[in-house]
C-alpha cells in the first residue's frame, strides 16, 4: 500500500460514550478511514493527538477537564509548530463556541445531526487539506458574531487589506465568505471548479492565510461581507 492509498487516521474526541461509540462504528466501517484512538475529555484528546499524530481529530466542544476549544487551540492554534487538522462537531445552540473553535485553529465544523455520510465526507475533506464550513449555517454563524470578528479599531479597510488581490480573487473571497462551495462558486462565476481552486490557492497565499476558515473570518473582519449580505 502506498502513502497515497493509506487510510486516513482519525482520533475521535467526544465525552458522551454513546455518541463516541457511534462515531467509531461509523468511521471504522469505511475502508479509507482508520480510527486510531478515542478520548472522553479535552486533555486526553490533546495527549492522544500529540502521541498518535492522526490525520484528522473529530472534536466535540463541551468536554470535561479541558474543553474542545482550548484543546483545538493547543493542537492547531497560532504558534503550534506541527498543527493537527481538527473537525469540530457541534449543535445549533453552540454556534458561539463554534466561532471560538474556528479562531482557535479548527479546519471546519459540522453539525452533530448531520447524516453519517456527511461526517465521513467531512473527514475526507479536512484530510485533503480543504477547510469545511457547513454551508447551511456559515452565514448565520459568522454574521451573528460579525462585531466580534471585526477588529475593534476599524483602521484597516477592505481595500487596504485586500489590495493584493485581483478583482476576480476578491469576488471569490466574497463568495467563500457567503458559504458557497467551490462548485457553487464555479456556477455563479461561470468558470471551472479547477479555476476556482486556483483562485482559492492564490487568495490564501497572497493573504498569508492557512485555510478557507481564516479567509471567511478575514472577509468579515474587514467588512467585505456583512450579516445582511
Amino acid at each position: 500500500m502506498t502513502a497515497v492509498d493509506a487510510p486516513i487516521r482519525v482520533l475521535v474526541c467526544e465525552d458522551q460514550e454513546l455518541v463516541r461509540t457511534g462515531y467509531v462504528t461509523i468511521f471504522g466501517a469505511q475502508p479509507d478511514l482508520d480510527v486510531v484512538g478515542e478520548a472522553a475529555d479535552g486533555r486526553t484528546a490533546v495527549d492522544c493527538a500529540r502521541r498518535l499524530r492522526p490525520d484528522v481529530v473529530v472534536m466535540d466542544i463541551r468536554m470535561p477537564v479541558l474543553d474542545g476549544i482550548e484543546a483545538t487551540r493547543l493542537l492547531a492554534g497560532p504558534g503550534v509548530v506541527a498543527p493537527v487538522k481538527v473537525l469540530v462537531v457541534t449543535t445549533f445552540n453552540l454556534d458561539a463556541y463554534v466561532y471560538e473553535a474556528l479562531r482557535a485553529g479548527a479546519s471546519g465544523f459540522l453539525l452533530k445531526d448531520a447524516p453519517p455520510r456527511d461526517l465521513v465526507q467531512g473527514i475526507r475533506t479536512i484530510a485533503a487539506g480543504e477547510a469545511l464550513l457547513a454551508p447551511a449555517v456559515t452565514r448565520q454563524l459568522v454574521g451573528r458574531f460579525a462585531d466580534r470578528i471585526r477588529t475593534p479599531r476599524r483602521t484597516t479597510t477592505a481595500a487596504e487589506a485586500l489590495s493584493v488581490l485581483a478583482p476576480r480573487e476578491t469576488e471569490v473571497l466574497r463568495l467563500i465568505a457567503e458559504g458557497l462551495s467551490n462548485a457553487e462558486i464555479a456556477d455563479r462565476m461561470v468558470i471551472s471548479r479547477e479555476t476556482v481552486k486556483t483562485y482559492v490557492s492564490r487568495i490564501l497565499t497572497k493573504l498569508d492565510l492557512r485555510d478557507r476558515v481564516q479567509a471567511v473570518v478575514l472577509a468579515h473582519r474587514v467588512g467585505l461581507v456583512t450579516a445582511d449580505d
